[in-house]
């Protein structure tokens, strides 16, 4: 606040009454003035920006006026006279209006007494102007402590007696603003806008309220609004708050409530004008008021809308809102359907419709609680994660790994999790991204996140798995970008993120580390010691400060005695802790091994795993890292592990879960030499060298997915879920690759994999175009695929074939297989139609026609001309299907 100072001048007249006392002209002052701004002060009640300027000139003129008519007398005081029982303080006494923000000075002498001066001249201006850079405060009463949800500080209803004469909705409708280092930059500018929003809003609220009003009209106000609103979130840096205001108003002046009626109207464009503000004017308070009121009446709305694309970004939009709210809010929509209803636009190809499916997912499992997560892992969401995590678009893949990395924070579930292939997602994606760049490349996170969204964050700190203590070290340093430009930093102490960011930047998680440095250093907090991932060179500092970290400084003392180093560390056991280091309370030591299972799960063992065996066990379940050091101790390695047998598994590697030991027993058979993985891929093999190779029992793969990454990685990763769902086993390149190079790896793959799936994207085989090299990775994959004799399907989504003679003659039989066509709207049938080419009798299914000539013979490969016709009968054939469906 910046107060306007006048200074008061007394001067001495000569006159034969004699001399006043100064009591006497500050009461003459103090009533004269008052009165002839009574009536002045009493219309303006509520203080006006644009008009703050001309009343401060106003009230200038008056006292002007005042010193003209000879107000101002000469006075004469003496410290010995007797004092007024009562002597107003400086504010109360000095201030000009009820309503008023300016004051003015009495100066005072060196001993605290006024001194007399003589008055200047009258030319000279009274009052300062007032500077437009300053902050004013239009409020009447003093700010609230802020609160980023806006819950400190109800604002009145409009029914109350304090509002019943009011017509300025900036009176009714305070602009709460957080007192941030940066507001004085941006607070007055937001105040005005504030004020011009709210009394726009208010015509066409009472517009919309008014009787004669049709429905077409109300479409057209209702979007006049939709701007209003949309341009407020829009707002730099405090979007939110200037939203939320206006949010406010749309609440407690009936609007929200004609919006969720609207909900059930039988005019489309009347419910789409409706539900598409009800998605922007969701607040908390507001979305508090919908749970209450209307909760039923819009999520059977969002179900029947179903199919209609024109309201799925809206209706998605409300339910991602609905899903932030209580765990009790998302029971009741889930059990409303409205999961099924996000599961069901998960599949639509509109950026801003997957956009909010993320961001629901996301919400739904940060909020649900376990046992919304439960049912979400039962309706299969992990595997329609994954088509948004493979996105193209970065924000959808964002909140779909954060959903990913709520769900398998959940232990009960991180197996289902895991299954799905999606948590494999989480890492690329944070290696590809810097959180200060992604920070500022949506507006949904520019604005950053509130005190509850990011509370609920916190518990993927404390996680066991590296993915999701990773994405949310990542989320809490774009947050302190975003906090730090808003002056808001001290928000991460009040939900007491501090500690655990430092408990994870001092954790062997090398990514989630670095990640939380960065955080704790733009919020200005101490960098703890860092330890390194490769455990096994850990100094004795370095373990002794990771036995305080974890909650065992009572042994600290006792592990520096002993010298334990991180060698000596990853190869204790139960008796080592009990003999050796003292720790006689069996629950401690249990306590103790836990911790200790979790930092061999997530050590780095390349400084002496040359053949990769860590990564290898990883992949079969990341619960088998805990064996290997000891394993690697030991001087068993990938190559060697074929030999051993489950008693040296038990005994020489101290296996001793037998469950661990039959699990690395059954996958012994893909561990492939050095010698032979080149030799056995490099060369191509007849059909009786791959029934003898590979026979029933070695295709352990059902569907191998082939596409190019350009543009059909989201039918590639649609049909793996569609897939999975029913039943089979899918192998995406992204996702289960091999340690190794990534051709043999590849390849092999497509060996050990009985149908090959072709996703045909527009213009995707143009690189096989005069590949003659097979340098092009699609045209090496169709090559392989069709030297394994696998059971190929072209799925094409508005592809066509080129000319048969531009292929290369290796690609020519593959033109012989029927293909399915992909049509986006009805999915379901076009997945039945792959599924009975999938399970099919090769032999008695007329449509797969395999290759019984020589790979390399073209004699009886079809013409362009019977490409066409081929694709024409197709196309007729998938119409007919769908017609059926219908």
């Amino acid at each position: 606040m910046s107060f306007l100072n006048m200074d008061r001048t007394v001067t001495r007249c000569e006159s034969d009454s004699g001399v006043r006392k100064l009591s006497d002209i500050s009461s003459d002052l103090d009533i004269d003035v008052n009165k002839m701004l009574l009536e002045r002060s009493q219309s303006v009640v509520d203080l006006d920006a644009s008009r703050l300027l001309e009343r401060s000139q106003s009230d200038a003129a008056l006292l002007r006026s005042a010193y003209e008519k000879g107000k101002f007398l000469e006075a004469t005081f003496s410290t010995d006279r007797v004092q007024p029982e009562h002597v107003p303080n400086r504010r109360e006494r000095l201030k000009i209006a009820d309503n008023s923000t300016i004051f003015f000075d009495l100066p005072e002498s060196d001993e605290g007494s006024p001194k007399l001066v003589r008055s200047k001249s009258r030319k000279e201006p009274i009052l300062d102007t007032i500077k437009q850079e300053e902050v004013l405060n239009f409020r009447r009463h003093s700010m609230p402590e802020y609160d980023s949800e806006r819950d400190s500080a109800e604002p009145p209803t409009p029914d109350s007696d304090d509002n019943s004469n009011s017509s300025n909705f900036y009176a009714k409708y305070p602009l709460h603003l957080h007192p941030g280092s940066v507001i004085h930059k941006y607070g007055h500018n937001l105040k005005l806008s504030y004020q011009t929003m709210s009394q726009q809003i208010e015509d066409l609220i009472t517009s919309v309220k008014d009787e004669d009003t049709d429905e077409s009209s109300q479409c057209n106000l209702l979007g006049e609004i939709l701007d209003i609103i949309e341009s407020a979130w829009y707002t730099p840096i405090y979007g939110r708050d200037l939203a939320y205001g206006l949010c406010d108003i749309i609440k407690l002046e009936g609007l929200l409530d004609i919006l969720i009626q609207n909900c059930t109207s039988s005019n489309h464009q009347l419910l789409k004008c409706s539900v598409d503000l009800l998605e922007q004017v969701m607040s908390t308070k507001n979305r508090e008021r919908l749970a209450r009121v209307g909760l039923d009446r819009v999520v059977r709305m969002t179900c029947k809308a179903i199919g209609d694309t024109t309201l799925a970004k809206s209706t998605v939009g409300v339910l991602e809102n609905l899903f932030k709210l209580s765990e009790e809010t998302c029971s009741k929509v889930i059990n409303l359907g409205g999961l099924d209803v996000i599961l069901h636009w998960c599949r639509c190809s509109q950026i801003e419709v997957l956009r909010r499916c993320a961001k629901a997912l996301a919400n739904l499992s940060l909020f649900g609680g376990c046992e919304n997560q439960e049912f979400m892992a039962k309706h299969k969401v992990p595997e329609w994660l994954f088509p948004l995590a493979f996105s193209d678009d970065n924000s959808v893949r964002y909140y779909a790994c954060l959903a990913t990395s709520a769900l398998v924070a959940n232990k009960e579930l991180e197996a289902k999790v895991s299954k799905s292939g999606t948590l494999d997602l989480v890492l690329p994606f944070i290696n590809s991204n810097r959180p200060s760049s992604f920070a500022a490349s949506d507006l949904t996170h520019k604005q950053g996140r509130d005190k509850i969204w990011l509370k609920h964050l916190i518990p993927l700190l404390f996680s066991r798995r590296m993915e999701a203590q990773t994405l949310a070290a990542f989320h809490f340093a774009m947050e302190s970008y975003i906090k730090a430009e808003q002056g808001r930093t001290e928000i991460f102490h009040e939900i007491d993120a501090v500690e655990p960011l430092k408990k994870i930047a001092s954790s062997p998680n090398a990514v989630a580390s670095k990640l939380a440095v960065e955080a704790l250093k733009i919020i200005g907090e101490k960098i703890p010691h860092k330890l390194s991932q490769q455990v096994p060179l850990w100094t004795v500092d370095d373990v002794i400060y990771w036995v305080s970290q974890v909650g065992f400084t009572k042994y600290k003392e006792t592990f520096y005695e002993e010298q334990i180093d991180g060698d000596l560390l990853l190869t204790l056991n139960c008796d080592d802790l009990k003999d050796g280091l003292d720790m006689q309370n069996s629950v401690v030591r249990k306590r103790f091994m836990r911790e200790l299972k979790s930092l061999k799960i997530t050590a780095d063992y390349s400084s002496c795993d040359p053949t990769s065996l860590d990564n290898w066990l990883m992949r079969l379940s990341p619960d088998l890292s805990q064996y290997t050091y000891h394993m690697l101790r030991q001087g068993v390695d990938k190559f060697v592990l074929q030999t051993l047998c489950e008693e040296e598994l038990r005994n020489e590697c101290a296996i001793s879960n037998s469950i661990h030991r039959k699990l690395i027993l059954q996958h012994l058979n893909e561990l492939v030499s050095p010698s032979s993985s080149c030799q056995n891929i490099a060369l191509p093999l007849t059909d009786h060298q791959l029934g003898v190779s590979l026979g029933s029992g070695m295709r352990t793969i059902d569907v191998f997915i082939s596409y190019r990454r350009s543009n059909g990685s989201q039918l590639a990763s649609l049909l793996k879920v569609h897939l999975q769902i029913r039943g089979f086993s899918v192998f995406l390149d992204i996702e289960r690759l091999r340690a190794g190079k990534f051709d043999e790896n590849l390849l092999l793959s497509i060996k050990l994999s009985r149908n090959f799936v072709l996703i045909l994207t527009p213009e995707s085989l143009d690189r096989c175009i005069g590949d003659t090299e097979r340098e092009d990775w699609v045209h090496r994959e169709i090559v392989a695929a069709l030297e394994s004799n696998c059971n190929i399907i072209p799925v094409m989504d508005n592809f066509n074939w080129p000319l048969l003679e531009k292929l290369p003659m290796d690609m020519h039989p593959v033109v012989r297989f029927n293909s399915v066509k992909w049509i986006h709207d009805y999915q379901e049938a076009c997945v039945d139609r792959l599924q009975t080419f999938l399970r099919g009798d090769p032999d008695k299914e007329g449509s797969q026609l395999k290759h019984k000539s020589s790979l390399y013979s073209i004699a009886s490969s079809p013409s362009s001309d019977d490409l066409y016709l081929k694709s024409e009968t197709s196309n007729r054939s998938m119409c007919s299907l769908l017609n059926m469906t219908d």
